[in-house]
């Protein structure tokens, strides 16, 4: 039972990263249905941002938690002005081409990412120094971190703020209209444009917090850590319904418990015969069965006709 618990701690930590991830996809994808498969680069650039910008302070006696504070800021504005530029250059010019178009380019700028990354950053990890109390904390027979709990407490303060951007304040009528019908909330004064934008470097800030939390959680980057996470973040916001925030938000969760019960809980009972090197297997095979049973998704996907 310990076990099971403490694959349980270990899948909601995972699954809070790859949820905040999944609502940038999700975001994305509900207003002009594009599939931004750069996303998970962007993730990679917050947690490298945040490893130089940690690296360079660490000899001037701030505590852990102000260096972390510090290294959030400088990630999340990089990469907001990593994603807006993107948006700007990449998708926007394509916006009305053929939808083979865009997700091709959403490939190439993935790649050209990861390349730039190398460049700057060198491909060999870093070690992501531990920045909180590494002291663990008991719960119910297993153990969780102080960085686990604030990644927990962190994702929930971020999914509640998020759901009440996007259903009680101005942007996210924007957002809401410009889904619906770009055209029709161009008339009634609503500026397309900007709100993609915003949508963009509201996800860039999103993935910036995860990409941090991944690297303080496993303590390594590199600059092909995106890759992998961006892929099952977005299979999260497939498994809950594309479109959906609150879907992306179970999907990431579910695809978490799934991946570390799986690979951690199953591994245990069969000796290590389906042990962590199977992670991948029982997320993809959760994905191909939710799909077979159910197209849209868990909660059904959300996403406009337009006329």
């Amino acid at each position: 039972m310990d076990i099971l618990i403490q694959q349980i701690i270990n899948g909601l930590v995972l699954g809070s990263m790859y949820a905040l991830v999944a609502l940038g996809y999700t975001m994305v994808y509900g207003i002009i249905n594009l599939i931004n498969f750069a996303h998970g680069e962007v993730l990679m650039v917050g947690a490298l941002v945040s490893w130089t910008v940690v690296s360079a302070l660490q000899g001037y006696g701030l505590p852990g938690w102000a260096l972390m504070l510090v290294a959030l800021g400088c990630a999340v504005a990089v990469c907001m002005a990593l994603n807006y530029a993107i948006e700007r250059v990449a998708y926007r010019p394509l916006r009305r081409a053929p939808r083979l178009a865009p997700l091709i380019t959403a490939m190439g700028m993935s790649l050209l990412l990861q390349t730039l990354a190398m460049i700057i950053w060198k491909p060999n990890p870093k070690p992501f120094p531990q920045l909180l109390p590494a002291e663990p904390i008991e719960v119910m027979g297993a153990v969780i971190s102080v960085t686990q709990v604030l990644i927990l407490v962190s994702t929930l303060v971020i999914l509640v703020s998020l759901l009440y951007l996007v259903n009680y304040t101005r942007l996210g009528r924007a957002m809401r209209a410009t889904a619906e019908n770009p055209r029709v909330a161009a008339l009634m004064g609503v500026k397309p444009d900007a709100v993609i934008s915003a949508t963009f470097v509201i996800g860039a800030a999103l993935a910036a917090v995860a990409g941090l939390m991944w690297a303080a959680n496993y303590g390594t980057v590199q600059h092909s850590m995106g890759f992998m996470p961006g892929l099952k973040a977005f299979t999260a916001a497939v498994l809950g319904g594309i479109g959906n925030l609150a879907g992306a938000m179970v999907g990431g969760v579910l695809l978490g418990l799934i991946e570390a019960i799986g690979a951690g809980y199953l591994g245990e009972l069969t000796g290590g015969v389906l042990g962590s090197h199977y992670a991948d297997i029982f997320a993809f095979l959760a994905l191909i069965l939710v799909l077979t049973l159910r197209p849209s998704g868990l909660l059904g996907e959300r996403v406009a006709d337009r006329a």
